[in-house]
């Protein structure tokens, strides 16, 4: 008699401790140098506009959207990693030349090497 094995596989753990679901050292890494782009550009428009309104909805959106960026889905992949993945995706080889030789011409060829070794 045969007996199945059966494997519980768990759902839903992670390597690495997360602050919370979705966001761990790594994301708040990624986060903190969203946190100073937004900072950055929130004191380029004070420079610019010296409207204190548009600075503060400037600084905050960008510390919003850098953890909303950062953020892992159910699918372990963030916006950020997308980027990274279309970016290298881009970079890689998309054109795959492919040269048609004729079978029996080729077989010959090959035959004609061997006889001369």
């Amino acid at each position: 008699m045969e007996r199945e094995i059966s494997l519980y596989i768990p759902t839903g753990v992670k390597a690495q401790k997360e602050l919370f679901h979705g966001f761990g050292k790594r994301e708040l890494g990624q986060s903190a140098i969203g946190f100073l782009i937004s900072g950055v550009v929130a004191v380029l428009l004070w420079f610019i506009c010296k409207n204190v309104v548009l600075t503060v909805v400037a600084a905050l959106s960008g510390i919003f959207g850098s953890v909303m960026m950062c953020t892992k889905d159910q699918n372990n992949q963030s916006v950020v990693d997308q980027i990274g993945n279309m970016i290298r995706f881009y970079h890689d080889q998309q054109i795959y030349p492919y040269r048609m030789l004729d079978e029996w011409a080729r077989k010959e060829e090959i035959n004609d090497r061997n006889k001369a070794d």
